[in-house]
């Protein structure tokens, strides 16, 4: 196995590690967001009202909460900025593959 590729599990076991410990261990935290609001403004409207959901798994709180969300954009611009990167390099090592072809 390249480096590279025990770089990559390394760190992708750490990100995995990071998301569930908080999980695990913190408890009691407020948890709010939009969603919270938004069926508080929805219970004003209709008193009637029911959710007809409920979640699969429910975070312990507000930080857990932006945990989740850190978690998820870090995610999301590691993958963002290793195919940018992947691409910048291509384009140079076609390059370079060129001007070897040629100085031959």
């Amino acid at each position: 196995m390249s480096k590279n590729a025990k770089t990559i599990i390394i760190c992708l076991i750490l990100s995995v590690i990071i998301g569930v410990l908080p999980l695990i261990f913190i408890k009691d935290s407020e948890f709010g967001g939009a969603d919270g609001a938004a069926e508080e403004v929805i219970a004003e409207l209709d008193k009637d009202y029911e959710a007809w959901y409920e979640p699969i798994l429910e975070p312990p709180g507000g930080e857990t909460e932006s945990l989740l969300f850190s978690l998820q954009a870090a995610f999301g611009s590691g993958i963002f900025a290793y195919g940018i990167g992947y691409m910048v390099a291509r384009k140079k090592f076609k390059k370079d593959e060129n001007k070897d072809e040629i100085e031959k």
